[in-house]
């Protein structure tokens, strides 16, 4: 009887781990560019020095998605997958080109408290945008899923592993910005610009294509 119990714990742990590692492995892989290139415009405005604001921020966002990946994985809420897949490079446009308008303010912004206006406002509109990509998500965990009736094991380990990647993919970008910032000595407005500005060049392409397509 013991031997069984361990057996199946075992097999709980592995299915959890398949399902982490596809969770970590769908935000990091080439498929998911567009959600880390959010990611990418997401952190454009913040150093590594306003690691509080970046990290409510991106929890605001892994709220969001987190809501709508679980309600659409038990089928309360739906979209048309076209809407979505054009909805998501639009919060990539729209988050770099709020970017581009306040990049000349980034040094009296990066001063401001962490719970001021334009940074709670900032949060929300991260939260807002969280419950967009998480119909995306939702997407590639039901054709994982299949036929198979429970899946809360399931999805919770798929979205400690999207969050595992989105925690990656933020340390990488810090640490990349850390280097131009101290050792190459690049100007943070026009890391913004750049960055910002190749996000949005992106993702109007990718709405483009999807409206054409």
């Amino acid at each position: 009887m013991i031997l069984l119990h361990e057996r199946a714990s075992l097999a709980v742990d592995s299915e959890f781990r398949q399902y982490f590692d596809i969770g970590v492995s769908h935000i990091l892989s080439a498929t998911a560019y567009d959600h880390i290139l959010f990611i990418v415009a997401l952190c454009a405005f913040y150093r590594p020095q306003q690691w509080r604001k970046l990290l409510i921020l991106v929890t605001a966002f892994t709220i969001g998605h987190s809501v709508t990946l679980a309600l659409a994985a038990f089928d309360l809420i739906g979209l048309p997958p076209k809407l979505v897949e054009t909805a998501i490079p639009v919060t990539i446009a729209l988050t770099a080109a709020n970017n581009i308008y306040f990049a000349s303010r980034s040094n009296e912004l990066s001063q401001q408290r962490v719970f001021s206006g334009k940074q709670s406002i900032n949060y929300l509109t991260a939260l807002f945008f969280g419950l967009v990509h998480g119909m995306g998500f939702a997407g590639s965990f039901r054709f994982l899923m299949g036929e198979e009736d429970s899946i809360v094991k399931q999805l919770l380990a798929f979205n400690l592993g999207v969050e595992a990647g989105q925690i990656v993919a933020v340390v990488v970008l810090m640490l990349v910005l850390y280097i131009l910032l101290r050792y190459l000595k690049v100007s943070f407005e026009k890391y913004i610009l750049v960055v910002s500005g190749a996000a949005a060049g992106v993702a109007i392409t990718l709405v483009i294509n999807s409206l054409t397509q």
